[in-house]
């Protein structure tokens, strides 16, 4: 399936907004990611294998914050264990409204999978032997973030796990630098110019916040997972299973 090109931020723009994921965006989000995200194809084929090793028979299996369902369809394509269904939710009708298209054209699995669009902190989370938080923690307001994660380890049966990818901020300036200059260097190398990637920088200030791997792993804890192991990381992007 061919991808259409992601020029949002290519001319100079009088007014920018905060970024927003409605139908401008999802036309061109396949393109975007992968442009934007250093390893993203990896990301999705390895929570796929993660899912083939944590699902558990008669379990529910979350991806919140779904986009287009592309960890959904990984995850569908790879889970054997009987019984398992996969629950993927974005607060965005467009997203929801693309991905349930693409989810039609998915003839490679049986596994149910329900798109809902709605409020992913209002979703019940039960029954679950693996959730997943794709680059989706940051969109979540900060004072929110603990009760969101204190609430999916309640809903995990034991063995189950979370996987939560982030971009990750640091505190050393140098640090934040290095990661900050390589991303925007990855981004050029995949075709986007200053000018776009300083105006798609600026459209996510608000909205975006992120956090350091500490803050993150700490939280993990503060909600009860037993352990968390850091498995991804290139440049500001990370991925991390917590194990209950």
């Amino acid at each position: 399936m061919s991808k259409t090109p992601d020029t949002l931020y290519a001319a100079p723009l009088n007014e920018l907004i905060d970024f927003q994921f409605d139908e401008r965006v999802v036309a061109v989000f396949p393109d975007m990611i992968q442009r934007s995200v250093p390893g993203y194809g990896m990301l999705i084929s390895t929570i796929g294998l993660l899912a083939a090793r944590y699902a558990q028979a008669g379990s529910h299996c979350y991806d919140l914050g779904c986009s287009l369902g592309a960890v959904s369809l990984a995850m569908r394509q790879r889970i054997t264990q009987a019984n398992c269904d996969i629950i993927a939710v974005d607060n965005s009708p467009a997203m929801i409204k693309r991905g349930r298209e693409l989810f039609a054209g998915d003839k490679n699995s049986t596994v149910p999978m329900t798109m809902l669009c709605a409020d992913l902190q209002s979703v019940i989370i039960e029954n679950a032997s693996i959730v997943v938080l794709n680059f989706t923690l940051q969109f979540i307001p900060l004072h929110e973030r603990l009760t969101l994660i204190e609430r999916i380890y309640q809903g995990l049966k034991p063995g189950g796990i979370l996987i939560l990818s982030e971009k990750i901020a640091f505190a050393e300036p140098e640090r934040q630098n290095f990661h900050v200059e390589l991303h925007h260097d990855f981004k050029r190398a995949n075709g986007y110019s200053d000018l776009e990637i300083s105006q798609k920088r600026t459209a996510l200030e608000n909205v975006m916040i992120p956090e350091s791997l500490a803050d993150h792993q700490e939280r993990l804890h503060a909600a009860g997972f037993a352990a968390s192991e850091l498995w991804f990381q290139c440049f500001n992007f990370v991925s991390l299973v917590a194990f209950k």
